[in-house]
């Protein structure tokens, strides 16, 4: 299964390497590429949690008004989303497709030599690049540390862009996604000094882009809260 996933990321990669001559330039580039190929996937996502958010006020209202009775509660809550042009199921099909790619990736780049068949790769593969004397062996400190601010800032963003958990699953799970805003990338810093360099340096890149996707995504939320006030307004002075 895994072979499926990361062989054809194992085609581009070594495409990028023979155009470049360089593996660290190869892994940039493809990171690079595959995170703005999938920039249509994170905004889809975005926007189906802004969509849900939205109508986080009704939804409760409805579920106060029958909470007595589950079929009618349902029911009014599919009328709810059927009415606002939602799709419950819109913003999980996104996060598949994301996981896929991230457990491709990840699984070429721990393993290079595993999923290409190009001789001359295997060079590359034990390229230096700046103070890393061999991408195929881990870096101890600096891009471990650099993947996990990244991925801090990354992910604190994405927790303000995504719906509150609250919402939907009660303050336990808002207190879980507070610590796993610390933990993960404590994880990350761990995880990228026992994996090889190149593995961090695609780490870093992608969650260094995140970082300007989660901006745009930000702007677009206010966007949509902005436009959903002055419809409410212009509906209120009707």
């Amino acid at each position: 299964m895994m072979r499926l996933l990361a062989t054809p990321f194992g085609f581009m990669l070594s495409f990028l390497y023979n155009l470049t001559g360089y593996y660290w330039a190869a892994i940039i580039i493809l990171s690079v590429l595959i995170r703005f190929a999938m920039y249509p996937l994170y905004k889809k996502q975005i926007l189906s949690s802004a969509n849900m958010a939205s109508m986080s006020s009704k939804t409760k209202e409805i579920q106060r008004k029958y909470a007595n009775d589950k079929q009618m509660m349902n029911q009014k809550i599919s009328e709810m989303y059927k009415e606002n042009g939602y799709n419950p199921a819109s913003g999980c099909l996104p996060l598949i497709v994301q996981m896929i790619v991230i457990s491709g990736l990840f699984a070429l780049l721990r393993y290079p030599l595993n999923y290409i068949d190009d001789e001359g790769i295997v060079f590359g593969v034990h390229q230096a690049f700046l103070w890393i004397k061999d991408l195929s062996q881990p870096d101890p400190w600096i891009l471990p540390i650099l993947s996990g601010i990244a991925t801090f800032l990354s992910f604190s963003m994405s927790q303000k862009n995504n719906i509150n958990p609250a919402q939907g699953a009660g303050g336990d799970m808002t207190g879980m996604m507070s610590m796993m805003k610390y933990i993960f990338p404590i994880m990350i810093v761990w995880l990228a000094r026992s994996y090889p360099a190149g593995l961090a340096i695609y780490w870093f890149i992608s969650q260094f882009i995140q970082i300007f996707f989660n901006l745009r995504f930000n702007a677009i939320k206010k966007n949509m809260k902005a436009n959903n006030l002055k419809q409410k307004k212009s509906k209120t002075s009707k």
